[in-house]
């Protein structure tokens, strides 16, 4: 293993373990569930083929279960993160840029927080385009991204302060998080024009809103 090797690896072990200490698996649970509530997931029928991609440890999937979908897959790049998910969903370790599934073959394929890890918007476009390959001509894209919203510019603020990282370990892992994918992070959150059009470039908006600290999409096949 190479010195710049070496590096990446301790780097994404840093990551992966802030982004376990940044809540309990029932606090993430709770969360996806209740997006999945808000991306009106609970129109669609419950055998309806569902993907969650950059699926991290599957506390997503395990909340599409629990809502009663049957058909549920998750991907993700990252085999330590997979291996950590045990429930009856398929979860594998792949490229989101190239997805290993048929044309129009499925209902939903969601994001909680993957694509702000994309290291440019040719990246982001490349997932976009295979997501939009992938779905029904009537299936629907939902996420939940980062937003430079005045919410998350207070949290960044909070999240730099010594203090409060020492007194608040959520608030430590989070900046830790950000710490490590920084590059990514500051380069998605600099071009939300761009980010936009090419979401309107693959998709016809549901709905777009900022909240919070993120935006929410949801969007139809063009």
């Amino acid at each position: 293993m190479t010195d710049a090797e070496a590096g990446h690896t301790s780097c994404s072990d840093a990551w992966e373990a802030a982004y376990l200490a940044f809540e309990s698996p029932t606090e993430a649970r709770r969360k996806m569930r209740a997006r999945l509530l808000r991306f009106g997931l609970q129109e669609l029928e419950r055998d309806a083929p569902v993907v969650e991609i950059f699926c991290g440890a599957g506390f997503g999937l395990e909340a599409l279960t629990a809502l009663g979908f049957s058909h549920v897959e998750g991907v993700d790049l990252s085999p330590e993160l997979v291996a950590r998910y045990t429930g009856p969903a398929r979860c594998v370790v792949g490229d989101c840029r190239e997805l290993s599934f048929e044309d129009d073959s499925k209902a939903c394929i969601l994001v909680h927080g993957g694509l702000h890890h994309l290291e440019s918007l040719d990246d982001v476009e490349r997932v976009l385009a295979e997501v939009r390959r992938v779905l029904a001509p009537d299936g629907r894209f939902c996420f939940v991204e980062p937003w430079r919203t005045p919410f998350l510019r207070l949290a960044l603020f909070a999240s730099k302060q010594r203090p409060l990282r020492r007194a608040w370990g959520k608030l430590d892992a989070f900046q830790t998080m950000v710490e490590h994918e920084q590059v990514t992070y500051d380069h998605w959150l600099e071009h939300p024009a761009e980010i936009e059009a090419l979401l309107r470039r693959h998709f016809t908006p549901q709905r777009i809103q900022p909240r919070w600290g993120g935006l929410t999409f949801v969007g139809t096949p063009r």
